[in-house]
């Protein structure tokens, strides 16, 4: 009898562990609120840009990493995601048909894969998710988590918006908030057109006048 009253403890106890660490994870995923901005840019400012990843990359050419310094003078989007989260899946079709939009007006989306799980470490997952996903914008791996210190990210998603001089200027994480996203997506690619016409403007030779 108490053999059996010690085994029923055990279970009993092993299951509240169980259900301990899938609220705990539940919870943690439901820590980063739907349109919430991680920084107040109009308080504190832009800051430049740090690196993306420098290795695995995916829809590039020759699958080659992508620099932000050769992307100067058009508008980047970088989301921090991973495959197997629920949140970041539920952004896609709105990051996609962004890609689909303004690619051609100098949008560059740039997914970071920063893994959670061990199965999102290995490179023929993320490839097969990437392509399951329909996702044909680059793809940086990040399996080391280097650049998500480098941006001290904390969360899946995580939007940053870089402006064509390599700032960041904007953040959101988390689901929601697209229309807001999108209307500053607008504003920099306005900006950035602006900018460029600028720089031919004072690069074009002045006539010399006639006497």
């Amino acid at each position: 009898m108490e053999r059996r009253t010690f085994i029923i403890g055990g279970v009993a106890g092993g299951i509240a562990l169980v259900q301990y660490f899938v609220v705990s994870r539940y919870m943690n995923a439901l820590r980063a609120p739907r349109g919430f901005s991680v920084r107040d840019f109009q308080q504190f400012g832009p800051k430049p840009a740090p690196a993306l990843p420098d290795k695995e990359w995916l829809n590039t050419p020759e699958n080659k990493p992508l620099k932000l310094e050769e992307l100067r003078g058009k508008v980047v989007l970088v989301e921090f995601w991973t495959f197997a989260c629920f949140k970041s899946r539920n952004t896609l079709p709105y990051v996609k048909a962004w890609h689909e939009k303004y690619n051609r007006q100098g949008l560059v989306i740039i997914g970071v894969h920063t893994p959670e799980f061990e199965r999102e470490r290995k490179l023929e997952n993320v490839q097969k998710a990437v392509r399951d996903l329909g996702i044909t914008y680059p793809v940086a791996l990040d399996n080391d988590y280097a650049a998500w210190r480098r941006y001290q990210n904390r969360y899946w998603p995580t939007f940053y918006l870089i402006d064509a001089e390599g700032r960041i200027v904007y953040t959101a994480v988390g689901e929601g908030d697209y229309e807001r996203t999108e209307r500053k997506i607008q504003q920099l690619l306005a900006q950035a057109r602006l900018r460029h016409s600028t720089e031919e403007s004072h690069s074009r030779p002045v006539d010399a006048p006639h006497e």
